[in-house]
């Protein structure tokens, strides 16, 4: 028997994507005959979006109550908050503002609404939802990386379950939003550092989709020409945000990243990054940036001809490279990216950022601190991968051992090539000379890095 002999298309919400999309939310919103809705978001202070949302909606007769309490991982009492507002309102439709973390929550909160308040946590599974009549919901991006708005996939983070902590993905055609708006001008006011972490996000996307098992002619070319897009336009996005040009071109990068693994799935670098979100809380796009090197590693063996093709993506010139070398550069050629956009090397060098939660998570009656290498350790995150639903998806089979071992070179290891020979090298010097080798915006004397530590 062939592995996933049966693709699943799932549909494509209505989307609206460019300048000043965002204003017609309201309208939307009042064409659909929506009379009173409920914000969902993290609040996004000092930008001033929400409160212009929400006089777009109010000047379209459209009330609007807001929950703005939505956590970076989001949790499960953050889905089962906002539905309570949801009720509490009267409200008869759902508007996520923000990234993934806001359009996830309204996700799961908009399928425990159609199944009277039932907990979020029973729906992990793949199509779990037992009625699609659910509330109507618009999706109003700000970040270049999630693609919540258009897929049917959902992340939450149980912490009141038997199960807990676990980071668990749904995949139901009841989560697929009704309008899906995407705006570069909003997009332009993220911080560096979120265009860079959200970003790598849209890479890991577009990448696990070409590499993986789910192979088929209408997502595999959507997904390759994604990552080019993200070659083409994220170190740009990361250190000029007002750059049109770049955040459309990372705008259109998630979209299609997402669009492609609605149908091709993802494989185990999202699997790490819900394992070690769970336990310690990491920004998600923050762990792809750091997993990417060593993941694309781990699958080369078994993926060398589609990671030759991306190397190509990505602007090397493979005319001269066979195809374990030319599948080599393609690591080079992310690693160059993640540094240029100011990515910590490892977990270890993981500096605070806005709304950072890393290492205050809460597990086993403690807070947790950094993120520790025992064995112990390792272990649980490594059995939490091979339990992820994006696992299956992988070119690669994984083993347990074999997810420690990426856990555990994550750590504190600096990134590492691996050559055509099997040998594995660090193109950015050892430990001590961290930092000191300089490339692409470095080494042009401009931006050091976006929460890079000093070597």
């Amino acid at each position: 028997m062939f592995e996933f002999p049966i693709k699943e298309f799932f549909k494509q919400p209505r989307s609206l994507c460019g300048a000043g999309a965002y204003e017609n939310a309201g309208p939307e919103a009042a064409a659909m005959g929506l009379r009173h809705v409920l914000f969902v978001t993290t609040g996004l202070r000092g930008t001033g979006i929400i409160d212009e949302c929400k006089t777009n909606f109010e000047n379209a007769g459209v009330s609007v109550s807001v929950y703005d309490k939505v956590e970076s991982n989001p949790k499960d009492y953050n889905v089962m908050d906002a539905y309570k507002a949801f009720a509490d309102s009267e409200c008869d439709g759902f508007v996520s503002i923000g990234g993934g973390s806001a359009h996830d929550t309204t996700k799961g909160a908009r399928v425990v609404a159609a199944h009277d308040g039932r907990n979020v946590n029973e729906f992990q599974a793949v199509n779990a939802s037992e009625t699609l009549d659910n509330p109507a919901h618009i999706a109003i991006n700000t970040t270049v990386g999630t693609g919540s708005e258009t897929t049917p996939a959902y992340v939450i983070t149980d912490l009141s379950s038997p199960d807990a902590p676990h980071k668990w993905v749904g995949f139901d055609r009841a989560a697929i939003t009704t309008l899906a708006i995407n705006d570069p001008v909003l997009c332009m006011t993220q911080p560096p550092e979120y265009v860079a972490y959200t970003g790598f996000d849209t890479m890991a996307h577009a990448s696990e989709c070409y590499v993986g098992r789910v192979q088929h002619p209408s997502t595999t070319p959507v997904a390759l020409a994604a990552v080019r897009l993200v070659q083409e336009n994220l170190r740009e996005a990361t250190y000029n945000p007002k750059n049109f040009k770049a955040m459309e071109g990372m705008v259109w990068a998630q979209y299609m990243a997402a669009q492609a693994f609605s149908t091709g799935l993802l494989g185990i670098l999202h699997s790490l990054s819900h394992a070690v979100c769970a336990y310690y809380d990491i920004h998600h796009g923050l762990n792809n940036g750091i997993g990417l090197p060593r993941v694309w590693t781990y699958n080369q063996p078994a993926a060398p001809d589609k990671y030759a093709d991306i190397a190509g993506a990505m602007g090397v010139d493979t005319r001269n490279m066979n195809t374990p070398q030319a599948a080599d550069a393609a690591i080079e050629e992310v690693i160059r990216l993640v540094k240029d956009c100011g990515c910590p090397e490892n977990w270890g060098q993981v500096a605070e950022y806005p709304k950072t939660r890393m290492g205050k998570g809460w597990y086993e009656g403690k807070t947790t601190g950094a993120i520790a290498s025992e064995d112990g350790e390792l272990q649980k995150m490594a059995e939490h991968m091979m339990g992820d639903l994006c696992t299956p998806g992988n070119p690669r089979d994984l083993t347990v051992e074999g997810a420690k071992e990426v856990l555990r070179d994550c750590m504190y290891d600096g990134m590492g090539v691996k050559t055509s020979n099997g040998y594995r090298q660090s193109i950015w010097g050892t430990a001590p000379e961290m930092g000191r080798r300089t490339h692409g915006y470095e080494a042009r004397g401009e931006s050091p890095g976006v929460g890079r530590q000093p070597a």
